[in-house]
C-alpha cells in the first residue's frame, strides 16, 4: 500500500497534476508526480514500448537500428543565423558585464546584475537576412535587484562593443536557476518554511538544510493590490517567485500558498487554505 505522508503545508502532492491558483487569475500548472523539475533521465511507458518493438522487429529479420553518430566538434564562432557558440556566450556575457553595470546587484546581493538570458538578436535590417557574413549580434538580459529593472544589452560580437542599452521596470521574464534556488534557501530559512521541512522530513526522514535536496521549478508571481497580504502588493515591481518543490526521487510538496520576494528578501502566504 502506498505510504501517506502527514500533512504540513497542505499536502504532498503525489498525483500526476495539481491546479495552481493565482490571485487574480487561475493558472493551471501541471506538476507530474514521478519526473520533471530539472530530473532527466527514466524510463516511460513509450520508451519500453519502443524497446520493445525494436527487439521484435530484429527476431523478425527487420533492419537493424541505425548508429547515431557523434555530433561534429562545435566551433568557437557561429556564422549567419547559427544559434550562438559556447565561446560567443561567453564573450557576449562578458562584454555586456562591464561599464556601469558594476554599481548594479544580483540575486544574492552581490555586485554586480543578475544575467538572464543570452540570445542571438535578429538582424539590424533586411539586407542581413541572407548574408552569411553579417555582423554577429547578441541579446544579454540582466535584473538589477538594487533597481529592480530588467536591462538589456545588444553586443556586436565582431567589434566587441555594446551597441545598445535598454532599461525596463515592471518587465518579469521567467526565472533563472539561481533565482529559483535563492527563493528556496530563503523560503527554507524563514519560519514560513516550516512546513516544507517537516513535509520534506514526512518523505525522506532527513532534515531539510539545503536547496541541493530538492527539485523545483519557479514561476513569476505577480500581485493585485489587495488581493494577498500587503507585503507582497509590490510583486511585479518587485521580482517574486512561487516555488514548486520536489524530494528528489519523490513527491512534490505543496508549496503554492508561499510567495517568496527576492527584492525584499521576504517571505509571505496568501490568505487562501
Amino acid at each position: 500500500m502506498r505510504e501517506i505522508v502527514r500533512r504540513h503545508l497542505g499536502k504532498v502532492v503525489a498525483g500526476t497534476a495539481i491546479a495552481v491558483a493565482g490571485t487574480a487569475v487561475m493558472v493551471g500548472i501541471t506538476l507530474p508526480g514521478t519526473a520533471g523539475a530539472d530530473e532527466s533521465g527514466g524510463t516511460n511507458g513509450s520508451g519500453t514500448r519502443s524497446a520493445q518493438q525494436s527487439g521484435q522487429g530484429q527476431a523478425n529479420g527487420a533492419a537493424q537500428p541505425g548508429v547515431v553518430q557523434q555530433a561534429p566538434a562545435e566551433g568557437k564562432k557561429g556564422t549567419g543565423g547559427d544559434p550562438l557558440t559556447d565561446d560567443e556566450i561567453q564573450q557576449a556575457g562578458k562584454i555586456a558585464a562591464g561599464g556601469q553595470l558594476g554599481a548594479a546587484k544580483n540575486v544574492d546581493g552581490g555586485r554586480g546584475p543578475q544575467r538572464l538570458t543570452v540570445d542571438l538578436a535578429d538582424p539590424e535590417n533586411a539586407d542581413e537576412l541572407d548574408d552569411p557574413n553579417a555582423p554577429r549580434r547578441a541579446d544579454v538580459t540582466f535584473y538589477d535587484y538594487k533597481s529592480d529593472a530588467l536591462i538589456t544589452k545588444t553586443v556586436n560580437l565582431e567589434t566587441g562593443k555594446v551597441e545598445q542599452t535598454g532599461t525596463q521596470h515592471g518587465v518579469q521574464p521567467p526565472l533563472s536557476r539561481a533565482e529559483n534556488v535563492e527563493a528556496a534557501k530563503i523560503l527554507i530559512a524563514d519560519p514560513l518554511g516550516a512546513g516544507l521541512k517537516a513535509d520534506y522530513k514526512d518523505a525522506t526522514g532527513h532534515e531539510l538544510t539545503s536547496p541541493d535536496q530538492l527539485l523545483f521549478n519557479g514561476a513569476v508571481y505577480r500581485a493585485t493590490p489587495g488581493a494577498q497580504p500587503a507585503v507582497l502588493d509590490k510583486c511585479g515591481e518587485h521580482r517574486c517567485v512561487r516555488l514548486f518543490p520536489k524530494v528528489k526521487n519523490g513527491p512534490w510538496i505543496d508549496a503554492r500558498s508561499l510567495i517568496i520576494d527576492l527584492s525584499a528578501r521576504k517571505v509571505a502566504k496568501l490568505g487562501r487554505g
